[in-house]
């Protein structure tokens, strides 16, 4: 029986799930990820499991009392599942290693502030532990220890923002972030520039947007800032290439609609992958829906394209139809999830929604 185990759920629409166990019974540590073992030996997975633990020695070696005696001797058992595409370009690396760094310090007791714990990870994974609108520091240390995350505001600060995610591909993309990123830095002149010279001041500038709530300056910089990154992934060598035709039909439905409402209504940014995030204000997420619709009208699932918070459906008028110019492309998007700025990680107290089941295997799917 697992001396002590906990799950969690990360954001709003979009969540991770994951659940540890430590137990004197385990014989080795063990991790399954959306219902497939994988290898526990990953450098960044052990790289997480070490300072784990160190942070849990270092409290028991300060005086304080243990609530797991032995703990530090057991193997831990580790269950996560995305209810969203896994390596697609949607921060599933992010999300699992802050859930992973928060649920492994709960079950080994330890107190710290876990951002830079995550960081070892998944960099960004740091700002995966708080909610609302987080900032990932530079900062400026050789070993990296103050490159963590801090809070810009809370999600209840911009209650009016809607997120809407455009799934083109949900297939593993094949660059990799961290193996991408580490090209860039290698080959590419403009990537340096953009972390020297413009970076800094446009995370000042996006930080005014979010606490002034002012989205026409928020929307263009941010659509700016994901051309920039991807300027600077065809400037790595070899080129990476992140999006693809129907990302690219995308950005330029977002222009369309924009120019017809002569204002930015839409933004769209892209990670490293081909799948979209567009943010929007609520009173323009119908309309906008309606637009994807029109110009990627789902194939088959028509009833199951939205997914997440409810939109109500709105015709959309002849001329926004005429404006957004290019033919239709049925399936080019496979569906669309709606959601909002969410809190950090939650605690789930109900036994039935943890993963492992009382011999620390994964339960069988529903």
């Amino acid at each position: 029986m697992p001396a002590t185990q906990e799950a969690l759920h990360f954001l709003s629409q979009l969540k991770t799930t994951t659940t540890a166990a430590i137990s004197r019974d385990f014989t080795e540590d063990r991790i399954w990820l959306n219902g497939r073992e994988e290898d526990v030996g990953q450098p960044r997975l052990q790289a997480c499991l070490r300072e784990i633990r160190r942070l849990a020695r270092k409290r028991r070696s300060d005086g304080h009392e243990d609530p797991l005696p032995l703990s530090l001797s057991y193997k831990v058992h580790v269950a996560s599942v995305n209810n969203f595409p896994t390596a697609a370009g949607l921060a599933s690396s992010a999300a699992g290693y802050a859930c992973l760094a928060y649920a492994l310090a709960r079950v080994y007791g330890v107190e710290s502030d876990l951002s830079e714990v995550a960081r070892r990870g998944s960099g960004s994974a740091c700002r995966s532990l708080y909610g609302g609108f987080v900032e990932w520091q530079m900062g400026e240390r050789a070993d990296g220890k103050d490159s963590i995350a801090r809070q810009v505001a809370p999600e209840s600060h911009w209650p009016e923002l809607r997120v809407l995610i455009l799934v083109v591909s949900t297939e593993k993309k094949p660059t990799g972030s961290t193996a991408g990123m580490q090209t860039s830095v290698e080959t590419s002149a403009l990537l340096r520039f953009r972390a020297e010279a413009l970076v800094p001041a446009r995370m000042a500038e996006m930080t005014r947007c979010v606490r002034k709530r002012d989205f026409q300056a928020f929307g263009q910089l941010t659509m700016k800032d994901s051309n920039q990154f991807h300027a600077t992934c065809m400037d790595t060598f070899p080129p990476i290439s992140y999006l693809n035709d129907t990302s690219r039909r995308i950005i330029h439905l977002v222009h369309c609609f924009n120019a017809h409402h002569r204002q930015t209504k839409v933004a769209y940014t892209f990670d490293a992958g081909a799948n979209a995030v567009i943010f929007t204000l609520d009173d323009t997420v119908a309309e906008f829906v309606a637009a994807v619709r029109h110009s990627f009208p789902p194939e088959l699932n028509g009833d199951k394209f939205l997914k997440g918070l409810p939109v109500e459906p709105v015709p959309l008028s002849d001329e926004l139809k005429a404006a957004l110019g290019t033919d239709p492309t049925p399936g080019g998007i496979k569906y669309i999830i709606a959601t909002q700025v969410g809190p950090g990680p939650q605690v789930l107290d109900d036994p039935g929604a943890h993963l492992l089941g009382p011999d620390g295997l994964p339960k069988a799917a529903a």
